[in-house]
């Protein structure tokens, strides 16, 4: 099966970039990667580029999909970015999320990690069957049942996370609990708050439908984010992977 990748990632209303994403790809396997930086002083865009880095170096030396794989370098990424925070002086508070997709292209098995507010999708069919579960307060009030999730999206604390990467504490991502079978015209995407913050999750279905790449794709969720947001609005990052000829994966979605 082939693959289509596109990468989106703008700084919206904000002065600097602090998204950051990455692949790796070979005949055997593929390893996407985006992060989303925290920090003063233009630290966030330095922490995000660290983390990415790490992850990418790390999957290329060993490319292993498996979720221990990926938890494993999400732990090296951590220490690495804790690392930078000791070389860069006054930016010891650099923090990042991290989304990591892995694919064996051999046996066509994915798995996914995250940790904070960036968020992994999977589609089959045109059908959102995978999202993440973000790591911040307003997701824990929800599973509480303190909310609904249209909290996640209009909460005035919903960028407050409850994980990151840069701390001294062991990163404890979510992973898939398994490797899952990738079948023809599977979709997955990795994406910051700045997009799914303003993209609904039945938008980005339709829009899906629609596509006929996932660069086509990706642009009309840009037109969806700037159509909504607001001035001053955050930096907005995506990476869309179509498994399977781009005309199959259309064809997929629109017979759904």
């Amino acid at each position: 099966m082939k693959l289509d990748i596109a990468v989106l990632s703008r700084t919206g209303g904000r002065p600097t970039n602090e998204d950051a994403c990455g692949y790796w790809t070979s005949d055997a396997a593929g390893c996407w990667v985006l992060a989303d930086g925290a920090g003063g002083h233009g630290a966030g865009d330095v922490a995000a580029r660290c983390v990415v880095a790490s992850v990418l170096r790390g999957f290329a030396s060993a490319p292993d999909s498996t979720p221990a794989a990926l938890s494993r370098l999400i732990a090296q990424a951590n220490a690495d970015l804790l690392g930078a925070q000791q070389e860069a002086r006054g930016q010891r508070d650099m923090r990042s999320t991290v989304t990591v997709l892995a694919v064996d292209r051999s046996g066509w098995r994915a798995s996914w990690a995250h940790v904070g507010d960036s968020r992994v999708y999977g589609f089959r069919g045109g059908r959102l069957r995978l999202q993440s579960r973000d790591h911040s307060v307003v997701q824990d009030l929800i599973d509480a049942g303190l909310g609904d999730p249209s909290m996640l999206r209009k909460h005035p604390q919903r960028s407050v996370l409850l994980a990151a990467l840069g701390s001294a504490e062991a990163p404890r991502p979510e992973l898939s609990v398994q490797p899952e079978r990738v079948v023809d015209g599977d979709v997955y995407m990795l994406c910051s708050d700045g997009l799914w913050e303003y993209v609904e999750e039945a938008e980005m279905e339709d829009s899906l439908r629609r596509s006929e790449s996932a660069q086509g794709w990706l642009d009309a969720l840009e037109r969806g984010v700037l159509g909504r947001a607001r001035r001053g609005h955050d930096n907005y990052s995506a990476i869309a992977v179509w498994i399977g000829d781009p005309a199959e994966v259309t064809r997929f979605a629109a017979r759904s």
